[in-house]
């Protein structure tokens, strides 16, 4: 298979030209890792080749409805067997992982084929993807500009054609951040969902989840239905839907009620194209037939925020000190950022963690009776375009100000100065939106329904109510079918001319 015949097709594309014999398996790998090859110096996405362990696979027969299909693995949570999982981490980047995640061996048995791990920024704990083990991601469509974060280095191998798909996961955002900042489909799923063991039950009180990013809608569908029911380890499992995610795709949505905002939960400002994409969705959603209406949920966006810092906190110092374990290694293993965010969680009392994690059900309970009004939230899914490469740096006298704290171990004055929390929530003003449905556990789409004047994505993002996952496949189908976004090729890697959209 040449790589623009590769370009042409979609995973469900794959899957069907594979299954029907008109391509075997490691002819499609073989594209896939030449397309790799080809964009990739450019892109930084794949920090860890896996193409031996894809070729020993392609070598045998392979079943599932995914079978052959190469596929990529973000470097976070997705553990495949001998290999290791850095989590963007210089302590982790050789320590191989002793079994496959549960996820990962579902998209095994759907059978597909890893030939790589993707890019993150370390422990997945900012939008950008810039991590000190492996260098800055790059966005296909610009690569000056981020593709986002934290499943960054997944959102811009998609984009570049890489693969039609790759893992990813969302614990404030990390898989509709890069969708939007990259042009594709980003579906976080609700609260259990998808697995996340067996090491792991529900990290973050379940506001973390795995999924996948992708160019069309039935992919997204067909990956859902692959990975989702409850394991061994799920403390709360959830009814399954009603059919097949696949089933969803090309079904009616029905009208539906819509509310939308482009006000910052936080307050601060939003870029005029982002409330451009906003308003072009809600007009395009009126056309459609849907009843659309500027509202928002009474939420206390700023007090959400401190909630899942407080959250953020401790899971990082939990993270820091278990990888200190794990490896004997000290703070050299270590981002000075990360270290900042593990201080601030030993500097919390149990108290503080348990009484922020009590206030979750207060903004639930409040997105539950926006939610009795409207089936769906429309906002941005980002605050502005996607940022300049090093643009969310700290400043040079804020990290010399934070390494001098962690070395003094005075974790109580780190948490007193405030500037961990200011700098976090300065980060946190260019994604103010994605935090609502991680704490609140409901699922949540961007859609790449807008380009800027500069021609770089920028997507919307749709939050539906608990179990909501289904709704939003059948919206998000209506939606690729009016205004239709797979043809879109980014400008910046190369695309045969003759490559026509996948699908």
């Amino acid at each position: 298979m040449r790589v623009d015949e590769y370009l042409e097709h979609d995973a469900v594309g794959l899957a069907g030209l594979i299954r029907e014999g008109q391509v075997g398996a490691a002819d499609v790998l073989d594209a896939a890792v030449a397309r790799c090859e080809q964009v990739d110096p450019l892109l930084n996405a794949v920090v860890r080749p896996m193409y031996e362990e894809a070729r020993r696979r392609v070598a045998r027969p392979l079943d599932g409805p995914l079978a052959g299909v190469p596929f990529l693995l973000k470097d976070l949570f997705q553990d495949y067997a001998g290999v290791p999982t850095s989590a963007g981490c210089r302590a982790l980047r050789e320590l191989p992982a002793p079994r496959h995640a549960e996820v990962v061996r579902r998209w095994l048995d759907a059978g597909l084929v890893p030939f790589g791990k993707t890019n993150l920024p370390e422990f997945g704990a900012k939008g950008v993807t810039e991590p000190e083990a492996f260098g800055p991601a790059r966005n296909p469509w610009h690569p000056g500009h981020t593709p986002g974060g934290s499943s960054g280095g997944s959102a811009a191998a998609v984009a570049a054609g890489v693969v039609p798909a790759a893992g990813a996961n969302d614990g404030g955002g990390s898989i509709r951040i890069p969708a939007a900042c990259c042009g594709l489909v980003g579906l976080k799923p609700g609260r259990g969902r998808v697995p996340f063991g067996p090491d792991m039950a529900e990290p973050m009180h379940g506001a973390a989840v795995n999924g996948t990013v992708t160019r069309t809608v039935r992919d997204t569908a067909a990956l859902l239905d692959a990975v989702a029911g409850p394991e061994p380890t799920s403390p709360f499992p959830i009814a399954p839907p009603e059919r097949p995610y696949a089933h969803e795709v090309g079904r009616a949505p029905g009208r539906l009620r819509i509310g939308f905002t482009d006000r910052s939960p936080l307050g601060t400002p939003v870029h005029p194209e982002a409330v451009a994409a906003v308003r072009s969705a809600a007009a395009l959603l009126e056309e459609l037939g849907h009843d659309v209406v500027e509202d928002g949920p009474d939420l206390d966006g700023r007090r959400l925020t401190e909630d899942f810092l407080t959250l953020w906190y401790g899971s990082m110092a939990a993270l820091v000190e278990g990888v200190k374990e794990q490896t004997g290694c000290g703070d050299e293993g270590f981002e000075a950022d990360t270290l900042m965010l593990a201080a601030m969680g030993r500097a919390m009392s149990a108290a503080d963690y348990v009484r922020g994690a009590d206030r979750w059900n207060t903004h639930t309970l409040a997105l539950s009776a926006y939610h009795a009004r409207y089936d769906l939230l429309l906002t941005p899914t980002i605050a502005g375009p996607p940022v300049a490469v090093g643009r969310l740096d700290p400043p040079r006298w804020l990290r010399a100000a934070e390494r001098a704290l962690v070395r003094t171990g005075t974790e109580r004055l780190v948490a007193a100065t405030g500037l961990v929390t200011k700098e976090a929530v300065n980060n946190l003003t260019a994604t103010p939106f994605t935090l609502t449905a991680n704490l609140t556990g409901t699922p949540a789409v961007s859609l790449p329904l807008h380009w800027t004047e500069r021609g770089l994505p920028l997507g919307v993002q749709f939050i539906a109510a608990a179990g909501g996952e289904s709704l939003l496949i059948r919206l998000a189908s209506q939606l690729e079918e009016a205004r239709p976004w797979a043809h879109r090729r980014p400008g910046a890697v190369p695309f045969p001319e003759h490559a026509p959209a996948p699908g």
